[in-house]
C-alpha cells in the first residue's frame, strides 16, 4: 500500500492491477481536516504539463494560477477551494493542460460536455482517460472546405502569376454567415502533407476548433515565389538587397483583398481581416501591417525575421487616430541567439510610440523550446486564431 499525504486531507492509495477498475476507485478518504470542496484528479495519460481548472466560476480562463492543481503522484492531482471561495449555484468545469488545445477528452477522443458539481465541501473524485495535445486528433466532417481560388492567380505588381487557396468553414455552402478572413502567406507548408519540411496542418486545427464552435474563419493561403520567396518577401532595401516586398503587398491590399471579399461571405472590415505568416513570411507580414494599418487590424506574426531590418521602421504607423490592433508575436528559443531579443524589443518599441499603448494588444508568446520549423508554428496556430479572433483577453 502507498501512503500519500498531503495539506489538508490524508489519502490511502492501493495499487491495482490495470484490469481492474479505474483508479479514481482506488481512493479511500480517511480525514477530511477542512469542510472545503476537495476536488481529486486521476489521469491514465501524465507528463509533466501542470493540470488547471477553468469554468464558469474565472470566465472559463486558463492557465489561472489560483486554479492549478497540485501533482500528488504519478497520476494524481489535487485542489482545494479556499475558505472564503463563492461557489455559483452550479459548479461547470473542465480540466486542462494549459489552455484549450491541451483540453480533456475521453477514451475515443471525443470532446466532453462540461462537468457539473453542486457540493461545496467534502471530496469530489473526477477522471480524465485522455488529453489533447495541439488540438489533435480531429473529426473529418468538420475539416474546412480546401478551394483553389486560381492555379495561376495574376499578380499585375509584379508581372507573375501565382496559386491562390481559400479554406472555407466546413458548413460554408449551408450557411448564409459572413466571416472574418485571415491572409497567410507559404500556402505550401500550411496544409500540404506532402510539404517538404512538414507543414502546419491548420485544416486539422480548425476542424478542431469546428468541434468546439470556435474558429470560423476564412484563411486565404497565398503560394511563395520558390526560388524569390525571399526577394518576394523582402521589404525595401535590406542586408539581403533589395526586395520586392512592397509590390507584393499592394498585390495583397490592392489585388487579392478585393477579389476575396467580392466573391466570398467575408467581413471585410479591419477588424476583421488579418494577415500572418513565419520568419520571411513573418517580416512581410509586420511591414503589411505598418503600412496598411486600415487594412489590417489583426497580426499573426511567428518567428520573424526580424535580423533582416533589426531597426524595422514603424513611421507609417503615424496617424492621427490609432485604431484598436491586435498583434499575436511568437518566438522559439532554439531558433537563433537573438530571435527572442528581437521580437521583445519590436514589441517595446510598438508600444512606446505616442498613442498606441491603449490601442495596440500585442500577445508575445515564447517557447524556450521551440525550434525555427513547422512543428512549433502548428502547436502555435489555434492559439494565435483563438487570441487574435475570438477572446476578449488582451494579454
Amino acid at each position: 500500500m502507498q501512503k500519500v499525504i498531503f495539506t489538508g486531507i490524508e489519502y490511502h492509495i492501493t495499487t491495482m492491477n490495470k484490469a481492474e477498475d479505474s483508479m479514481t476507485d482506488d481512493l479511500e478518504v480517511k480525514k477530511i481536516i477542512e469542510p472545503q470542496l476537495n476536488i481529486l484528479l486521476t489521469t491514465d495519460e501524465d507528463d509533466d504539463r501542470p493540470v488547471y481548472i477553468s469554468g464558469n466560476f474565472n470566465n472559463w480562463v486558463t492557465q489561472d494560477k489560483k486554479f492549478e492543481m497540485e501533482k500528488v503522484g504519478q497520476g494524481l492531482y489535487h485542489f482545494k477551494f479556499e475558505s472564503d471561495f463563492v461557489y455559483p449555484e452550479e459548479l461547470l468545469y473542465k480540466f486542462t493542460r494549459g489552455d484549450w488545445s491541451e483540453v480533456e477528452i475521453d477514451k475515443y477522443g471525443n470532446r466532453t460536455e462540461n462537468r457539473s458539481c453542486k457540493q461545496h465541501n467534502g471530496v469530489r473524485k473526477e477522471h480524465v482517460a485522455k488529453w489533447r495535445h495541439n488540438w489533435l486528433p480531429f473529426k473529418s466532417k468538420f475539416l474546412p472546405k480546401v478551394h483553389l481560388i486560381s492555379e495561376e492567380f495574376e499578380i499585375p505588381q509584379l508581372n507573375k502569376t501565382r496559386r491562390v487557396w481559400a479554406l472555407l468553414p466546413h458548413d460554408y455552402d449551408k450557411s448564409t454567415e459572413t466571416y472574418p478572413v485571415l491572409y497567410l502567406q507559404d500556402a505550401q507548408n500550411l496544409f500540404n502533407e506532402k510539404a517538404k519540411y512538414g507543414n502546419w496542418e491548420i485544416d486539422k486545427k480548425l476542424a478542431v476548433m469546428a468541434e468546439y464552435k470556435i474558429g470560423k474563419i476564412i484563411i486565404v493561403a497565398v503560394e511563395h515565389a520558390e526560388k524569390e520567396r525571399i526577394k518576394e518577401y523582402n521589404v525595401g532595401n535590406t542586408v539581403l538587397g533589395n526586395g520586392q516586398g512592397k509590390k507584393y503587398i499592394r498585390f495583397l491590399t490592392e489585388t487579392l483583398k478585393p477579389f476575396i471579399d467580392s466573391n466570398f461571405r467575408t467581413k471585410p472590415d479591419r477588424e476583421y481581416t488579418g494577415i500572418g505568416g513565419s520568419s520571411m513570411g513573418g517580416l512581410v507580414s509586420i511591414f503589411s501591417g505598418i503600412m496598411y494599418p486600415e487594412i489590417f487590424g489583426k497580426l499573426m506574426i511567428f518567428s520573424p525575421s526580424l535580423w533582416v531590418v533589426p531597426k524595422i521602421k514603424l513611421s507609417f504607423l503615424d496617424t492621427d487616430e490609432p485604431q484598436d490592433t491586435r498583434i499575436y508575436l511568437y518566438a522559439g528559443g532554439d531558433e537563433s541567439a537573438t530571435m527572442i531579443d528581437h521580437v521583445k524589443q519590436f514589441k517595446k518599441r510598438l508600444l512606446k510610440k505616442d498613442g498606441y499603448a491603449d490601442k495596440m494588444k500585442v500577445r508575445l508568446s515564447i517557447n524556450m523550446e521551440g525550434k525555427h520549423n513547422e512543428v512549433f508554428w502548428s502547436d502555435e496556430f489555434p492559439k494565435a486564431i483563438e487570441w487574435l479572433y475570438f477572446s476578449t483577453k488582451d494579454e
